[in-house]
């Protein structure tokens, strides 16, 4: 893929296509924006048009990064760098290897985009405004529209700041790894910090990041669907062993997820919803039984009881609640 000249976007078909140019004024801090990618040379070309299309004064360089597959030496351009995954394998060694590419660039802002999402032509200039009306903040996020089986909804915040109480109760998913946008000074060893590489299948790493940010600084959030994810071609949807170690994992770094309440109730749900999927029956009643005493409400309790009993399986519920722009 060759690297644009100007502006554009993407159309319904994935194709690159010109947009206005940006009006004139003062230049914007350079961002640097990692695309990990395995085995997806359709939906990367996708990602990549997107970001190099964004309405933006400042530069845009793309790192890809590919995972456990050869690199594709037709992706490189002016503006876009391609590598292969050398730290562990997996999404969080990959995003880390573009990480450490870009802080040869000068780059102030780092980004990252899955490989199977695409970023609104707005997304960059509206959460740098963001930052940049928070001198304070390190981290910014926005929301998304989910797209799965046909059907895009968004999927919204409420707020446009997030703190670390607020991730405590929720894992909002509307604060995707794809609308991530950090300080590059922020992620030294000594601040937040890289990418969390023992996360199990580099499931959770995200919420991961975005706890340890949170509780650094509030989060700024900009409460619009500036990111298309896309739902449903997941590697990871029927991994459920790795499903269940990564929220152990979670909860064993994060001791502030099991002191809330209503997140314990959510995380056991999940458990207990994987382990109904992997047909554990008595370790989902078990986990179903721990988020019912801190939450007798909680759904997720629920479904994994009834899955349990062979009454529904979970994955039907789950594309159910897709269908929804939800997730358990």
């Amino acid at each position: 893929m060759t690297d644009h000249v100007g502006p554009s976007t993407v159309d319904d078909t994935g194709a690159a296509r010109r947009s206005p140019a940006v009006d004139g004024g003062p230049a914007a801090p350079a961002v640097g924006v990692v695309i990990a990618t395995h085995d997806r040379p359709v939906q990367v070309r996708e990602a990549i048009a997107s970001v190099l299309g964004q309405r933006y004064r400042g530069t845009v360089r793309v790192v890809v990064v590919f995972d456990r597959a050869e690199p594709d030496p037709d992706l490189a351009g002016d503006r876009v760098t391609v590598l292969g995954n050398d730290r562990t394998a997996g999404l969080a060694g990959a995003r880390n290897t573009g990480i450490a590419a870009l802080s040869t660039m000068d780059v102030p802002l780092v980004a990252f985009c899955d490989d199977d999402d695409v970023w609104l032509p707005d997304k960059l200039a509206a959460q740098v405004g963001a930052l940049a009306a928070h001198p304070g903040a390190e981290f910014a996020t926005c929301g998304i529209e989910v797209e799965y089986d046909g059907a895009v909804r968004p999927r919204l915040a409420g707020t446009d700041v997030v703190d670390l109480a607020d991730l405590a109760r929720s894992r909002m998913s509307m604060l995707h790894a794809s609308t991530f946008l950090i300080r590059a000074d922020a992620l030294a060893a000594d601040r937040l910090g890289l990418v969390a590489e023992d996360a199990p299948g580099s499931q959770n790493e995200d919420y991961d990041l975005l706890l340890r940010a949170a509780r650094r600084r509030p989060i700024v959030h900009v409460d619009r669907p500036l990111t298309r994810v896309r739902w449903g071609g997941s590697f990871f949807t029927h991994q459920y062993r790795t499903k269940i170690d990564s929220l152990h994992w979670m909860l064993d770094r994060h001791p502030e997820l099991s002191a809330c309440r209503p997140g314990a109730a959510r995380l056991y749900g999940q458990l207990a919803c994987w382990h109904a999927a992997a047909g554990e029956r008595r370790a989902a009643v078990r986990y179903a039984g721990r988020s019912l005493r801190r939450n007798p409400r909680e759904p997720r309790a629920a479904i994994a009881l009834a899955a349990a009993a062979r009454l529904v399986r979970v994955e039907s519920v789950l594309s159910t609640l897709h269908r929804r722009g939800r997730g358990i």
